[in-house]
């Protein structure tokens, strides 16, 4: 009775009808049935169990040839339902399955990922203003590491006695991509280039005090790779977002991922020793254009001697960098899943990253800014550099006239190859938003102005503090006053105590505007007994009222720093014929 009641809802008259479009093996459980009788109508239900038996009979539900006929045919439908049970639970698992594994196989690339803090220091250094469309300039610090702190590594550079010695920096290249995405930058400072270091903290909260007189390498040493990039932060006036450190053992296993880099020599080498030069990096390679990958690509990177100067030993490097590019574009590598999961398993192992990219989302993103910039786009230099007069033979100086063109260019987004579309260049960058915090009135605050004019083989300009004092006077920051001069700097900036917050850096940007300076040029100071506002008129404004930018335009590098090159020259002593044992 109770049987009858349930069979005769009108609900279940739809049953047959879910059945014959597949679904109902999910809507109504039918799915656990296996007989034949499942396919009866439900009306049948109700009848009498001889009228049943007889209708079945009649209906091929017996053993009569039409019976036997309807019978394969329910059993076929039957069938069927089950490829389609098995082929959704199949599935179901698959993806489950694949969900569960892709999650684990992320968090086992996230966990391959070495971070470490941005910035060692406090450069003062801002973002640049986003352009017309909202968009900013991205900057990356590229490290090469020459730890030797595992076995890995000591296999491949040597130096078992340098293992427990903090690394040096000895490749440092800044990549560049323009706020528009269209072109792109690697500039390389040579690793023995004498640059002033500022104060910086490593990870274990060791303070470093600054120095004027040590090469750039050894910022490295002095609060790890965010203690480079604060060096270089200060040094150029470019805001730098993120870093990236390699080891030896790291550039082996990358470039052996990319399955190699093309590279070329104009003559045959061999960088060995010899009996004015110890050491060498071993690369021996036939003239002409080669693939190299694993150990060679590393002696590529570190060959100096037989490329003639630390100069040509980054031009090299870039020639490198430029042919990775070239292959990982020839291979998809940022649409073929395949190619990504390789480059991703190798990169997350080999690099060491600024903490807010240290995850595998996050360095994809940043890999897809780089994606749509044409390899024609992509320009190369090393700033250039003469001896260091007290250790001609073993450091470097920056060119200043040389560096600052170039620094100028990557503050104001300026692409260093003309291949660019003219139209692109008259993008306007947006009018900052006002600050918060207002600016004090101007003579509510002392503003000391100090002649820093001097430099590149120039004296300072005579009365230039006093000069931009009293221009300062008349637009009402009746406190200025000149006081001294100050050492040869570069660039006029305007500093504020750090100390002072968010109201000195207004009251500075206050007066850069008062004078027609741009943002970039308010830092904060971040020394201890650092004193109010502080005009530095630098080199870059030897005369005039009113601040005048100098202008750069496209691909105008200075002489000697575009590192364009089909093959690479090699030194006379390092010349090897493809046949001799040395």
């Amino acid at each position: 009775m109770g049987q009858s009641s349930v069979r005769g809802e009108g609900t279940r008259k739809s049953v047959p009808r879910a059945r014959e479009l597949g679904w109902d093996d999910d809507l109504h459980g039918a799915g656990e049935a296996t007989g034949v009788q499942d396919d009866a109508p439900e009306a049948e239900a109700d009848a009498p169990a001889s009228g049943r038996a007889s209708r079945r009979r009649g209906s091929g539900g017996g053993t009569d040839p039409g019976g036997r006929a309807a019978a394969r045919r329910r059993a076929k439908k039957t069938g069927k339902r089950k490829v389609l049970r098995w082929v959704a639970v199949t599935l179901s698992l698959l993806i489950l399955g694949t969900a569960g594994a892709g999650y684990l196989y992320y968090e086992h690339l996230n966990g391959n990922i070495r971070g470490g803090s941005r910035a060692g220091g406090d450069s003062g250094v801002k973002r640049a203003a986003p352009n017309a469309l909202g968009d900013t300039p991205l900057n990356i610090l590229l490290i090469g590491s020459d730890s030797r702190n595992d076995e890995k590594n000591i296999a491949l550079g040597g130096g078992r006695n340098d293992k427990g010695r903090k690394p040096l920096a000895d490749v440092q290249m800044l990549l560049h991509i323009s706020a528009d995405r269209k072109n792109a930058s690697i500039i390389s400072i040579p690793r023995d280039t004498v640059v002033p270091i500022p104060a910086c903290k490593d990870k274990d909260g060791t303070s470093y005090a600054a120095t004027d007189t040590r090469p750039i390498n050894e910022s490295l040493q002095r609060g790890g790779p965010g203690c480079t990039l604060t060096t270089w932060e200060s040094l150029t006036g470019v805001y730098i977002d993120h870093w990236m450190m390699v080891d030896f053992a790291g550039v082996v296993a990358m470039a052996d991922e990319v399955g190699g880099v093309p590279v070329c020599v104009k003559t045959g080498v061999w960088d060995r020793s010899t009996a004015a030069q110890h050491g060498g990096s071993g690369l021996r390679l036939t003239e002409g254009t080669h693939e190299i990958k694993g150990e060679q690509a590393l002696q590529w990177l570190r060959t100096r001697h037989a490329f003639g100067s630390d100069q040509n030993r980054a031009k090299a490097q870039h020639m490198y960098m430029n042919g990775m590019m070239k292959r990982l574009q020839e291979q998809n590598a940022w649409t073929d899943t395949g190619r990504l999961t390789g480059l991703a398993e190798t990169a997350t192992t080999a690099l060491q990253v600024s903490d807010e990219i240290r995850s595998v989302k996050k360095l994809f993103d940043l890999s897809m800014q780089f994606k749509n910039v044409k390899l024609d786009r992509l320009t190369t230099a090393t700033v250039p550099t003469v001896e260091y007069p007290q250790r001609p033979k073993e450091w470097l100086q920056l060119v200043p006239s040389s560096a600052d063109k170039m620094w100028s260019m990557l503050r104001d987004d300026v692409a260093l190859d003309k291949n660019g579309d003219p139209a692109d260049a008259k993008a306007k960058p947006k009018t900052p938003a006002k600050p918060k915090t207002p600016a004090q009135a101007p003579s509510s605050f002392v503003v000391t102005v100090v002649n820093g004019t001097g430099g590149d083989g120039e004296p300072a300009a005579e009365g230039r503090a006093k000069k931009l004092a009293t221009t300062l006077q008349g637009k009402g920051f009746t406190q200025a006053e000149a006081i001294r001069e100050a050492e040869g700097r570069k660039d006029t900036v305007v500093t504020y105590p750090k100390a002072s917050g968010e109201q000195g850096k207004v009251n500075a940007q206050s007066v850069a505007t008062a004078l027609g300076l741009p943002a970039s040029a308010v830092r904060a100071d971040t020394a201890a007994d650092a004193q109010g506002i502080t005009l530095i008129v630098g080199a870059d404004w030897r005369e005039g009222d009113t601040y005048k930018k100098p202008t750069t335009e496209a691909g105008d590098l200075p002489d000697g720093a575009d590192d364009k090159s089909t093959c690479m020259d090699i030194y006379s002593v390092y010349k090897w014929d493809g046949t001799s044992k040395g």
